[in-house]
């Protein structure tokens, strides 16, 4: 997995390439802690992104909770595989998906 973040402003993106599973979930976590002093939105781009576990899952729902409390979050860039997990899973009712 790769993750590349660009900041502009008080906005950050953060594009998640590759897969985003149990063993690579920790590292996005902390990646996001790390980096969300003074955002007041996060987007992610998931363009590049080819697969999502419940582990991944759960990080993109923290840092949802986050944002709920300081600005907002979007998600972008879903492909349809990405998409259908979010859809079964009810995460496409709780995130904001574009």
């Amino acid at each position: 997995m790769e993750i590349n973040e660009k900041r502009n402003g008080s906005t950050l993106t953060i594009a998640v390439e590759g897969r985003l599973d149990t063993v690579t979930a920790p590292e996005l976590e902390k990646k996001i802690k790390e980096s969300l002093d003074g955002v007041t939105e996060l987007i992610f781009d998931l363009s590049t992104l080819e697969y999502v576990s419940s582990a991944g899952l759960r990080v993109l729902l923290s840092a949802q909770k986050q944002m709920n409390k300081q600005g907002s979050m979007v998600v972008t860039g879903c492909s349809e595989d990405i998409m259908e997990i979010f859809e079964i899973t009810g995460f496409s009712d709780i995130l904001t998906i574009q």
